[in-house]
């Protein structure tokens, strides 16, 4: 069996853990010649914990802030991938894990290379695991990244 990476997905929420996934993103691009498309997913905040006797939602201007922020987040990414690897980058909005699921399966990637938060306890029991999720259910193999993991070093 031969592994070929022609395209990698890697999603992010520009925390210092996708940093680290978009290190080890990086490094398999220049590997094995792949594309690397970053993908950012905006969840309304607002909308999962509205105050109480709010009934409206965010307004346009949030949003936007939202997006502006994500665009120029994606925009210093792109910038920032060494010269001769393919870069796309996407903005989607909705529940993370069902955008990140969604945009894999409507274009062929050969993996998708996602931090952890690496939460354990109430607070994973409380927020869950994005990238647990997208391990469950995504259409190609992932390669999940935890803080602090192995950092790749020159022979």
């Amino acid at each position: 069996m031969s592994l070929s990476l022609k395209s990698i997905l890697v999603p992010t929420d520009f925390s210092e853990h996708a940093s680290d996934s978009i290190l080890y993103a990086i490094e398999l691009a220049q590997k094995f010649g792949s594309s690397l498309t970053f993908l950012h997913v905006l969840q309304d905040a607002v909308a999962l914990f509205p105050e109480p006797g709010v009934a409206f939602p965010a307004s346009g201007t949030y949003l936007q802030g939202l997006q502006d922020a994500a665009e120029t987040g994606l925009t210093r990414l792109r910038e920032s991938i060494p010269e001769g690897i393919p870069v796309t980058t996407e903005i989607r909005n909705g529940v993370p894990f069902v955008e990140i699921i969604r945009f894999a399966k409507e274009k062929p990637y050969d993996l998708i290379v996602i931090a952890t938060h690496g939460r354990s306890g109430l607070a994973h029991v409380l927020l869950g695991s994005v990238a647990e999720k997208v391990v469950r259910k995504a259409p190609c193999p992932v390669l999940t990244v935890r803080p602090a993991g192995h950092e790749f070093s020159m022979p």
